[in-house]
């Protein structure tokens, strides 16, 4: 194969070379294509960095051109460069907005205005070949149209395949009849490209076929294969290399099966190959056929091939990095939510997690399931105001908040009071700093409720949050909850209102993230959807994983601008004669028959096991409230798959472990029960306060 390095000459001689440099949003220069320099002076290490308006005439020129672009991704006028080393020069320009999130937000291409009379000496340029200048001006013309067209159509999608199916429907069939796209693994993964081995592993993510199908004799569309050793060296040289004759490639091939499957289609007459490279790494590789007695491939298709793939290989490594950021980003918010299904006393629940189509749109919305003392659960939903992997920071810190706050139990209204407040904390405390928490805390919708499975009652609160959907099992009727959502977090000027509903064994409640602003028709569809779901599942005994993982396929059929989360929760009753409730009056002489009724129940259940222990919880407990509290004291059992003890008071005076010290006489009462009781805490009610443990059929 011959190597090319790219068009021979710099300075002046090569003004005429499109430039085309990658800006972000403040039109700062990212990088460029090496015909950059050339045209503005310096080195391309002087040029990253700088704004571009820094090079123009009339610096106020670029605000135009870049508010245009962002209207109508396009966006074109004459400015006046001025050079580093000195000298004007009048500039054709191009700008294009880059859709999809990440830091490039503008495409640039520059070419300087030389007037007709150079043009056709442009692009007899351009066209140069080994021995000369072609004299063809439909060929150069030809040319010309290739490089403004890549310059518009390719590199500026942050989708890999997307980039590499533009090229090959813009090369085939107008300068090569057969045309593919081969990526490293690395690459389609969103990872730093490797060091290049006889072992690295190319897939072939794009095809072109001037005339009909693409040839079976080679590998096709999805197919992984080795690079090979000669391929290896030729991309490791970093050079386009052509073969304008096959015959020495085919007795090759005849020693070497493997070789024509990788480079003979069985028409090709002449070959090239474009190495695929971004910031001294390969990305992969552009093999090119031409057929029949079409001219094979010479030095000056070498040159303009190079200049095409440099934009490629730009829009590729971005998409690349783009990538990245969105697995990460969605990496970590899944790892920051709970199991996709919870089972519990209370409910059984399924979670689904849908990311954006673009990493713009990922890391804001979240759900949890959080279990409560006396076999009462938490449902939450809720978004924060960003996206990304500092916003899926947020969202974690968000949810533990409201995790370490429902173990205190309070009423849900309280709860999001207590969150506002934090919020706002978060805000005087971290609002100096860039990117802070509070750029994505304050603003965020949370909805916190709380269903007993004993009473069937569900309390609920926003804080800005939608409402959500209940499915009643009984009539087959979908309903928003009432619901008055209070202001989101940080902004708190009023209180939370809650509500309070009534469900019954089979109801299910369908809670989503929603959107932070208006509703949108993509939005209204994922909620019909998420309502058919909810009515399904009450509908029928089908166990919610399969009833969300059919919606999380119906969801996954749509791109979408933001990430959505979602739970369903189909809620359950626990049987009356699974619980035990007596009021005593505050007589330390009832300590014994609490102790005796709390006996007889358990043998009744068949949990003589956990006799014992309970019986000495028990006495600890009202022992406790009788001497401190007052009456009426309560006590109340509750089978489920774990044990229940619950003692109220009317006092709101909180408990808490102590380590007694020897000549104390008291003070041991709570380290006993912890040691007992897998789990004990104490929650406030509205009479006073109820202090509960856990304890498990097979013991502590």
């Amino acid at each position: 194969m011959t190597d090319h390095g790219g068009p021979p000459g710099t300075g002046p001689a090569n003004w005429g070379q499109p430039a085309e440099l990658v800006l972000d949003a403040t039109g700062t220069v990212m990088t460029c294509t090496r015909s950059v320099p050339e045209l503005l002076g310096g080195s391309a290490g002087e040029l990253r960095g700088r704004e571009l308006k820094s090079f123009l005439e009339d610096p106020a020129a670029w605000a135009g051109l870049a508010e245009k672009a962002e209207h109508g991704r396009r966006s074109s006028g004459l400015v006046v460069l001025r050079r580093a080393g000195g000298g004007r020069l009048d500039v054709d320009v191009n700008v294009f907005a880059l859709t999809g999130g990440g830091e490039a937000r503008f495409l640039v291409w520059l070419v300087p205005a030389v007037g007709a009379e150079l043009e056709d000496e442009l692009g007899m340029r351009v066209a140069l070949t080994g021995g000369g200048v072609l004299t063809s001006s439909p060929r150069a013309q030809q040319r010309l149209d290739l490089l403004h067209a890549a310059a518009v159509r390719v590199g500026g999608s942050l989708d890999v395949a997307r980039n590499a199916e533009e090229l090959v429907d813009l090369l085939v069939p107008v300068f090569a009849d057969l045309g593919a796209v081969d990526l490293t693994e690395e690459v389609l993964a969103g990872e730093e490209p490797g060091e290049l081995t006889a072992d690295t592993s190319l897939r072939r993510v794009a095809v072109a076929a001037g005339e009909g199908l693409w040839p079976e004799e080679v590998y096709g569309l999805g197919e992984r294969f080795p690079v090979g050793d000669v391929e290896r060296e030729h991309l490791r040289r970093k050079a386009v290399g052509i073969m304008p004759d096959l015959g020495g490639l085919r007795r090759a091939a005849a020693r070497d099966p493997r070789r024509s499957r990788l480079t003979l289609p069985e028409a090709a007459t002449s070959f090239l190959i474009l190495p695929l490279r971004a910031r001294g790494t390969v990305l992969g590789a552009v093999p090119l056929w031409r057929n029949g007695d079409r001219v094979p491939f010479d030095r000056g298709d070498a040159a303009l091939a190079e200049e095409i793939g440099s934009r490629l290989a730009l829009g590729l490594d971005n998409a690349r990095r783009y990538t990245r950021e969105r697995r990460t980003a969605e990496a970590l918010q899944r790892s920051l939510l709970p199991p996709p299904v919870v089972r519990l006393s209370a409910a059984e629940t399924a979670g689904m997690y849908a990311p954006a189509s673009t990493a713009a749109g990922t890391g804001g919305s979240w759900y949890d399931v959080i279990r409560l003392s006396g076999v009462r659960a938490a449902f939450v939903a809720g978004k924060v105001a960003g996206h990304g992997v500092n916003a899926a920071g947020a969202m974690g810190r968000l949810r533990s908040a409201v995790q370490t706050l429902a173990d205190l139990d309070p009423p849900p209204d309280e709860l999001l009071s207590h969150l506002d407040d934090l919020v706002t904390r978060i805000g005087e405390d971290e609002g100096h700093r860039a990117a802070s928490a509070v750029d994505f805390l304050h603003g965020a919708t949370c909805l916190y409720a709380t269903y007993d499975p004993v009473t069937g009652r569900c309390h609920i609160a926003s804080a800005g949050h939608p409402a959500p959907i209940v499915v009643r099992k009984r009539n087959r009727t979908a309903d928003d909850v009432e619901l008055h959502p209070g202001p989101p977090l940080g902004r708190g000027t009023e209180p939370f209102e809650p509500a309070e509903l009534l469900l019954e064994p089979g109801d299910v409640l369908a809670f989503h993230s929603g959107p932070l602003t208006a509703m949108t028709r993509n939005t209204e569809r994922d909620l019909e959807r998420t309502r058919e779901s909810a009515l399904s599942a009450a509908e029928t005994d089908r166990p919610l994983r399969d009833v969300g993982h059919h919606l999380l396929a119906r969801l996954r059929e749509h791109d979408r601008e933001e990430d959505l989360a979602l739970l369903l929760a189909r809620v359950d009753r626990v049987p009356p004669e699974h619980t035990a409730f007596w009021q005593l009056p505050a007589d330390p002489s009832l300590v014994a028959h609490a102790r005796a009724l709390a006996s007889g129940q358990l043998a009744d259940w068949d949990l003589q096991e956990l006799g014992f222990a309970t019986e000495l919880i028990i006495s600890e407990l009202v022992t406790n409230a009788v001497r401190h509290a007052g009456g009426p004291v309560g006590l109340r059992l509750i089978k489920d798959h774990r044990l229940v003890c619950e003692v109220s008071d009317p006092s709101q005076s909180q408990p808490y472990l102590r380590r007694a010290r020897l000549s104390d006489e008291g003070g041991r009462g709570l380290f006993l029960i912890a040691q007992l009781a897998r789990r004990w805490g104490s929650r406030y009610t509205p009479g006073g306060k109820t202090i509960w443990t856990e304890q498990t059929a097979e013991g502590p």
